[in-house]
């Protein structure tokens, strides 16, 4: 991207969704604070395309539960210059216009816009927090600015037959926007190819001044203050410059790549791709870095080899400090400072920063959450009437442990 156009571009990560289908994960904290991948937040991934486009000013807009997702932006992200004008900043609801809480994604733009206006962009672009992909949105500003769009909105292609799950673009053969639908049951497809249509990103880059122009007639209307149902719909027909832009993915693969890890099941999918011999998703290109906040933790570790209790992890991923003891774990994911003890079988599992798994224990398909301790002997993931009567179990069968929860420990275990 041009220099001179990154001086004129403010990004607006919005971050301050309550994210209740990914519950009980978001119970303590924001949905783009929730652990992906091992040593990542879900935050992580868009800030890390900002910062891999060249974006420098940024903006984030919190709301629930923001205390954790507030120290990761602090610690992790101080990756700017604020001597140059750049910065990575948390935009709290200030009630500065009104007296409500963000409204929808446009109100919580809108409550902003004057923190935005200070810095005079020409182009404002609204993302999303809670997204895993890989973008350059310079290369979208690029075609932005070509068209002389007032809004450019990203587009990922995805079968007609799965429209219900998104915001849907209906454009014309210059991809420009003749109308917009919200998760509808049947879909208008793209016209070159009859069996996809265009699934909005959540990804938004407007010319300032339609973008404040906007926000504030937004304000003044009995809406529902947001993007896709609101304004991009106004825009459209009041016969603005609106175009799709075809997402361009960083990720060199075949298939694109854009996931919404929303609910506990493709929270679960997604992060179960990591581990394949070929995933999907790259953690492992050096040439688009994924940054996050890195606690001083030393290496993982494997100890104890004998028969019965020999320390090892198969087709997994491990994080620093995490140590295994004389347990096996395969096909899991095990974040920074997790500490499995001897004897214990981990399978087809994610476990979360500083849990603690304690001896005997046999665990399979199931989400660990952040400083839980399993006891001795537990099993979960074994038996369903058990598991959910302690614990929430996804549609798909997924277990999830949160601090406070009595696990089921194995009465021979318990009895030794």
């Amino acid at each position: 991207m041009n220099v001179l156009l990154l001086r004129d571009v403010v990004a607006v990560l919005l971050a301050g969704g309550a994210g209740e289908r990914l519950y009980p994960l978001t119970r303590d904290r924001a949905k783009p604070a929730v652990s992906f991948g091992g040593p990542y937040r879900i935050i992580d991934f868009t800030l890390s395309n900002c910062v891999n486009s060249g974006l420098r000013k940024i903006f984030i807009a919190t709301q629930y539960k923001a205390q954790s997702l507030n120290r990761h932006v602090r610690l992790g992200w101080s990756v700017v210059n604020t001597e140059l004008g750049e910065f990575v900043e948390i935009l709290p609801p200030q009630k500065r216009v009104g007296e409500n809480w963000y409204l929808g994604t446009a109100d919580a733009v809108y409550q902003n816009l004057y923190i935005i206006e200070r810095e005079g962009p020409r182009w404002v672009i609204v993302l999303s927090g809670d997204h895993i992909y890989k973008m350059d949105y310079g290369k979208m500003l690029d075609v932005h600015i070509a068209r002389g769009a007032s809004l450019t909105v990203g587009a990922i292609e995805v079968p007609v037959t799965e429209s219900r799950r998104f915001g849907v673009l209906e454009v014309d053969e210059d991809s420009r926007l003749t109308g917009f639908q919200e998760k509808p049951a049947t879909a208008a497809p793209t016209p070159w190819n009859p069996g996809m249509c265009l699934g909005s990103m959540g990804v938004y880059i407007f010319d300032t001044a339609v973008l404040v122009r906007e926000l504030v007639k937004d304000a003044e209307e009995g809406t529902s203050h947001d993007f896709g149902r609101d304004i991009i719909p106004k825009l459209v027909a009041g016969g603005d410059r609106v175009y799709a832009y075809l997402f361009w993915d960083e990720n060199k693969k075949e298939s694109k790549y854009w996931r919404d890890v929303g609910t506990l099941d493709a929270y679960y999918e997604a992060s179960m791709d990591l581990i394949q011999v070929n995933p999907v998703f790259n953690l492992y290109d050096p040439d688009w870095p994924l940054r996050t906040y890195q606690p001083q933790f030393p290496p993982a570790k494997f100890v104890l080899n004998e028969d019965g209790r020999r320390g090892h992890a198969l087709d997994s991923i491990v994080s620093m400090g995490c140590i295994i003891s004389g347990s096996e774990v395969q096909r899991s994911i095990l974040a920074p400072g997790v500490r499995v003890h001897s004897y214990c079988q981990i399978d087809d599992s994610i476990i979360m920063p500083n849990a603690t798994i304690n001896r005997y224990a046999k665990i399979r398909k199931t989400l660990i959450d952040r400083n839980v301790e399993i006891p001795r002997g537990a099993m979960i993931g074994y038996d369903p009437a058990e598991d959910r009567r302690r614990h929430t179990v996804s549609d798909g069968g997924v277990v999830v442990v949160t601090p406070g929860e009595d696990c089921y420990v194995d009465p021979a275990v318990a009895a030794g």
